[in-house]
């Protein structure tokens, strides 16, 4: 599929009002990039091109024209299934990633097998002075090792990113709150201790609050812990 082909179907496939609600709920994208596509129509279209095996030039054209470019570039990626070359494309792609919803749904699902590899990058990523790629450091630390992998070095590697950019303290405050509903003794100390920037402390407690996973006795205890932010 050339560029021309893919432009046409991509607007056929356009949904003004869904065009206006992407505008208004990812505000780091130029609107006028923003064709309004909807998710799971783009993702057919990219395990489409994925099964066609014609995507390496589509994944060197950057940066592209569009979101939804950039949207299809993170599902391809996602779905590929050599790790090495996975990889590759990510170590590619990311630095041209500008939002949080690209960032959010790129899930290379490989790495759940190759854990190593992944994790090895992590602890780069999350030292970027790229403001998405630090979150989707963060991101695959919350998705992949907070479970069996779980390290109680991880989250030290969380708690200590600061950052003045929303999107990414809005990273760390989901990955604790995650982290408390599935190891909520060891990470609790996090939240007691305050390591933790005050906003990002306050999003993380609210956060757990919300879950379903987190106690009525934890929440009332989290609570107590919240801090005073200066304005």
């Amino acid at each position: 599929m050339n560029k021309t082909e893919l432009y046409r179907r991509l607007y056929e496939l356009q949904d003004l009002k869904y065009r206006d609600m992407q505008i208004r709920i990812i505000p780091s994208t130029d609107p006028e990039s923003i064709i309004g596509v909807r998710t799971p129509a783009l993702r057919t279209i990219a395990k489409e091109i994925l099964r066609s095996g014609e995507y390496e030039e589509f994944l060197k054209e950057l940066p592209h024209r569009y979101f939804e470019e950039n949207q299809l570039q993170a599902f391809i990626i996602s779905g590929m299934k050599d790790p090495q070359v996975c990889m590759q494309e990510l170590e590619r792609f990311l630095p041209y990633v500008d939002n949080w919803a690209t960032c959010d749904q790129m899930s290379p699902g490989i790495f759940r097998k190759h854990k190593e590899l992944l994790f090895e990058h992590v602890r780069k990523w999350i030292r970027s002075d790229r403001p998405y790629t630090v979150r989707f450091g963060v991101g695959m630390l919350m998705q992949h090792f907070l479970d069996e992998d779980y390290d109680p070095r991880y989250p030290e590697m969380a708690a200590g990113i600061r950052s003045d950019e929303y999107y990414v303290n809005m990273m760390i405050a989901w990955y604790f709150a995650t982290a408390l509903a599935k190891q909520y003794d060891s990470i609790l100390p996090y939240i007691e201790q305050k390591q933790l920037d005050p906003w990002t402390h306050n999003k993380a407690i609210q956060k757990s609050i919300e879950s379903y996973r987190i106690t009525d006795e934890q929440k009332a205890y989290l609570k107590t812990l919240k801090v005073s932010v200066q304005k």
